[in-house]
């Protein structure tokens, strides 16, 4: 049993190394503006991860953010729903550390991506930054029809 244990203890663990070693390459493509290997890798764990009948429910894509940037966690205070400006962002990435970007994460299933990006800057999201960080706006967007992910990313120096 303690040998199985072990193998079973190896086997998992590699699944989780994978997971993790994924959201690092996230936060990396994220952070050099790659929207398309964002939106790539987003697409994948979807469908690795989110059961058939929770597919196309909003929150499973809030899921899948959160595993996608799981390591990003070492290097941000990660806020779901973070009140800022006049509403809710979906995803606020705050640096840990002096001289890393904040992040300004928001998703939407069936409109345009430049939408998201819009809302970001309507809803004034970027006051809960403190002043002098460069913020990546990453703007989400998946498509129940397609099935597809798009992702569009805009730096503010």
């Amino acid at each position: 049993m303690e040998k199985y244990e072990m193998v079973l203890n190896r086997e998992s663990m590699g699944e989780v190394k994978q997971i993790v070693d994924q959201s690092k390459e996230m936060l990396e493509a994220t952070l050099s503006d790659d929207e398309k290997r964002v939106a790539q890798m987003l697409e994948e764990v979807h469908n690795r991860e989110i059961p058939f009948l929770q597919y196309n429910v909003e929150n499973s894509l809030s899921c899948v953010i959160t595993l996608c940037y799981l390591a990003a966690r070492d290097e941000y205070l990660m806020e779901r729903e973070a009140k800022s400006g006049k509403g809710y962002c979906d995803y606020l990435f705050l640096p840990k550390r002096p001289g890393r970007p904040a992040i300004i994460l928001e998703l939407k299933v069936d409109r345009s991506c430049k939408e998201t990006i819009d809302q970001i800057k309507d809803k004034r999201y970027i006051e809960k930054v403190p002043a002098g960080h460069e913020i990546f706006l990453v703007g989400i967007n998946y498509s129940k029809k397609t099935k597809e992910h798009t992702c569009k990313i805009e730096v503010r120096k």
